[in-house]
């Protein structure tokens, strides 16, 4: 099932007046089916920014947008917890060195020749480390 599918089934599930929308008390009972929380007030807040046609609800098409941003969101945050393990305390980027600590924490041997390497695939701006949005492209790919 595509994602898009999957969006509209959660979306169906939680139109419970069937009328095509969601309220802002349905967002807020879709969000907490999931084990999230959501105040009333953040339900009507999202509700308010996502809907496109003004009527105070969420039609299908407003849904998919939000639930896009939540998880876009998500990924960035998971991400920068990645981008946390290799990083080089301080610096906040991930070095040869602190590529090397943390591959060899999970097993993998490498010399710090290879690091360099690994690291100059994705070393866009060329000054021998990745930052975060360079280690986003990479995991990216």
């Amino acid at each position: 099932m595509d994602k898009y599918k999957q969006y509209e089934y959660v979306f169906n599930r939680f139109d419970d007046n069937r009328d095509g929308k969601i309220s802002a008390s349905e967002l807020q009972l879709c969000v907490g089916s999931i084990g999230g929380e959501l105040e009333l007030a953040d339900a009507e807040a999202a509700v308010l920014v996502m809907d496109s046609d003004g009527d105070g609800l969420l039609g299908l098409e407003d849904f998919v947008r939000l639930l896009d941003g939540v998880t876009e969101d998500e990924k960035v945050k998971d991400l920068r917890e990645a981008f946390k393990m290799y990083e080089m305390e301080g610096c906040e980027c991930i070095t040869p060195k602190s590529l090397k600590r943390t591959l060899s924490r999970l097993g993998e041997s490498t010399t710090i020749d290879e690091c360099e390497v690994m690291i100059a695939q994705f070393d866009l701006n060329g000054d021998g480390v990745l930052n975060f949005d360079e280690f986003k492209v990479m995991m990216m790919c």
